[in-house]
């Protein structure tokens, strides 16, 4: 059974940063990808970017130039960098992996909010 716990939420105002982290526990060797999503009051959830396992990443438009995917193999974390927060980046964001025996896997998610 695979585990993904989110944390590094918070609060923060316009123009700054946070950073997320997403720990996933089990046997994980290989993976399809990992990524991160997020879902706003009354809108479906959307991609924020993603991660193969040969290390190519993806990122949704919004966030580009703003956020950095990253992963740490060896301790089976995916790390999300977000710079220069906008209050439209108010969002539950979501961890996400896909290991390579099969299924798609979720976290509980973790708040962030931008004020103004």
């Amino acid at each position: 059974q695979v585990q993904l716990v989110e944390s590094g939420g918070g609060l923060v105002q316009v123009g700054g940063s946070l950073r997320l982290s997403c720990t996933a526990s089990g046997s994980i060797f290989r993976i399809n990808f990992m990524g991160w999503y997020r879902q706003q009051p009354g809108k479906q959830r959307e991609l924020v970017a993603h991660i193969t396992g040969g290390g190519n990443t993806n990122y949704a438009e919004f966030v580009k130039g703003r956020f950095t995917i990253s992963r740490d193999t060896a301790k089976n974390t995916l790390t999300l960098q977000m710079n220069s927060l906008k209050p439209e980046d108010t969002a539950k964001y979501y961890c996400t992996i896909s290991p390579l025996f099969g299924g798609v896997y979720w976290g509980q998610g973790t708040q962030v909010t931008v004020s103004s």
